[in-house]
This record gives structure tokens, sequence and C-alpha cells, in this order.
């Protein structure tokens, strides 16, 4: 009994400095404290105002079909790096479902690269229990070394209709926050400036 609660509370301890890290860092990218204080071999992946890496991956349950990230010029992406065993995932997934209903008819996309394997039976009843209404791609270390390397999860890359990267967050981050990202990908926001600066 004593054991299960010491096992609960630590769990519990783990999930809340999971949280509070991701949202460290997914600040700090935004705002460009994280570089201006690590350096740039902290850099998260490709820089503002720069293209994304073109990356090619097959689609989970897809049959052999592949997404290209080019072929989808003219819409404005979300390239989002997950794992099944993320929790600040699972919070934030269903907000993209939620954003991908309401910004896909203007020309809004997003791509969930998952970046684990335990399965695609596994990979497809956990999207299916988020409500993941978006492609789920198999990532690979290679796209993962294309944005950075990936140093935790989620991790996303908010990229206008160009393909240039307009946001970038480590971490989970507010919805509020996501969608002022999504709008500024669109060309509905201010491209030169962040939702959390003031």
């Amino acid at each position: 009994m004593k054991r299960s609660v010491v096992l609960v509370l630590f769990i519990v301890v783990a999930i809340t400095a999971l949280l509070l890290f991701g949202n460290k860092f997914s600040s700090h990218s935004r705002t460009g404290t994280a570089s201006a204080n690590a350096g740039p071999a902290h850099e998260l992946g490709p820089a503002r105002g720069t293209m994304a890496p073109d990356f090619e991956l097959p689609v989970l349950q897809g049959k052999g079909k592949t997404i290209q990230l080019s072929s989808l010029k003219g819409k404005a992406v979300i390239v989002n790096f997950w794992a099944t065993y993320c929790d600040p995932c699972k919070i934030e997934m269903p907000w993209l479902a939620d954003l991908q209903k309401k910004y896909g008819p203007q020309g809004f996309q997003i791509l969930g690269i998952v970046m684990d394997d335990p399965g695609e039976k596994t990979i497809v009843d956990f999207a299916k229990k988020m409500g993941v209404n978006y492609p789920v791609l198999v990532g690979t270390d290679k796209v993962a070394d294309l944005y950075g390397g990936i140093e935790g999860l989620p991790t996303t890359f908010f990229l206008d209709r160009d393909g240039k990267v307009v946001d970038r967050v480590l971490g989970l981050e507010d919805e509020s926050l996501i969608e002022a990202s999504i709008k500024k990908s669109l060309g509905q926001g201010d491209a030169n400036s962040t939702a959390s600066t003031k």
C-alpha cells in the first residue's frame, strides 16, 4: 500500500516536471531567449524565415502512400513531432485536431510525425483515441536530424504557404498561442512578432 502511494506521487511529480519543462522551453523558443542564452548549438532546427527542409515519409496505414512536404506548397503547414509515450502530446493533440478542423478549409494542414514505434496498431489506436484527423507519418532519424535532432516532444514547426518557418516550439504550448502561430502561417497575423511577446 505504502509502495503504491509513493509510486503514484512519483508519477504525478514526474508529469508535472515534464509539463513545466515543456512550457519553459516553448516560451523560450518562441521569444528567442533560449537561443540568446544557449548559443547556436542549442538552436531548435531550421531558423525562422528559412525554408523548412523537405522530406517524404510514409503515411501510417497508407498502404504504401507517402507525403512529401514540398507537395503542400500553397498551404500553411504544421510539422508536429510526437510519440505515444509523450504526456504533453496527449494534451496537445486534441487541440491540434480542433484547429485542423477550424482552419483546414482556409488552406491549413497538420502533419503529425510519430517518433516511436510501439507497433502500427498501438499508434493507430492512440491516434483514434486522441481524435487525430490529420495524416500521421512514420518518422525517421534522418528527418529528425533535418529538424535539429528533436531534443524533446512535442516539437512543432509552423510553416507559411511558401514553406518557410514562421515559428517553432519545443514542448507543450498553450492552445491560444498555437492558434496565433497558425494565423501567422496563413498570413493572418504579423509574421515579425510572436504571440507571447508583449
